[in-house]
């Protein structure tokens, strides 16, 4: 049995603290799959529609909700139980007219913000670094683990606005100053404001970057912990309304 739980199991009082789920109520959780998403930055499928939507009692019925073909993540049916749901991902349930995003609470834990239908054609990738390659194309690493190749110029930082499931570059957000940033880590996570400043070092200190609230509170914060959602205005649906 340890063997078992090793493999598919994950004590809860050792899942990630962006799991929103009690650690105490059972001793077991499931463990994701290895997938486009870290275990720190993911949620398996399972624990969404048990834990956090409650659409199942309990497991058994979670699998068979999952088995049946009716959830969608990036458009795309997905049958694992197990399968990684990270940051920006967009969760569909149609029979339930139900859609959500995946996006970061103030307390850095994973939550599934509800979103209108037209919001979930789309979602937003970071670009984390690029490459050329054979034939002078360029590939683009994005932030959930999909790879774009790419003829036009685009910057480590960058945010593409992508269609899915059709992986359609539709827009591109820059990575500078004036648009509006997602803090993804750190103390200021799930904090939102405008870029103000982008302090570039040439030694071992990392980047940093300054935002500005909506209340005209500054804060300084790590260049990696950012994620642009918007230019004049966020692209995507908030919690709160912002």
């Amino acid at each position: 049995m340890a063997k078992m739980g090793s493999r598919k199991h994950l004590k809860r009082f050792k899942s990630p603290k962006t799991w929103p789920i009690h650690t105490k109520e059972d001793k077991w959780t499931v463990k994701p799959s290895p997938g486009p998403h870290s275990i720190e930055n993911s949620l398996p499928l399972l624990i969404i529609i048990r834990d956090i939507l409650k659409l199942a009692d309990n497991s058994r019925e979670a699998k068979r909700i999952i088995n049946t073909g009716k959830i969608l993540v990036d458009g795309r049916i997905r049958k694992d139980y197990k399968f990684p749901v990270g940051f920006m991902d967009v969760v569909e349930i149609p029979d339930a007219e139900e859609t959500y995003r995946v996006l970061p609470d103030e307390k850095g834990r994973l939550v599934l913000h509800p979103i209108p239908k037209e919001n979930s054609e789309f979602k937003l990738c970071k670009i984390e670094d690029k490459t050329i390659i054979k034939g002078g194309k360029t590939q683009l690493n994005l932030h959930d683990g999909r790879n774009c190749l790419v003829d036009d110029k685009f910057s480590a930082g960058d945010v593409l606005v992508l269609k899915v499931p059709e992986q359609e570059i539709t827009e591109t957000i820059n990575f500078e100053n004036g648009t509006i940033g997602l803090v993804t880590g750190g103390k200021h996570i799930g904090e939102i404001g405008r870029i103000k400043e982008i302090n570039i070092t040439k030694s071992s200190m990392p980047n940093t970057v300054v935002i500005e609230t909506d209340d005209k509170k500054s804060f300084q914060t790590l260049k990696d912990y950012v994620f642009v959602i918007g230019k004049e205005e966020p692209a995507i649906s908030l919690p709160g309304g912002k």
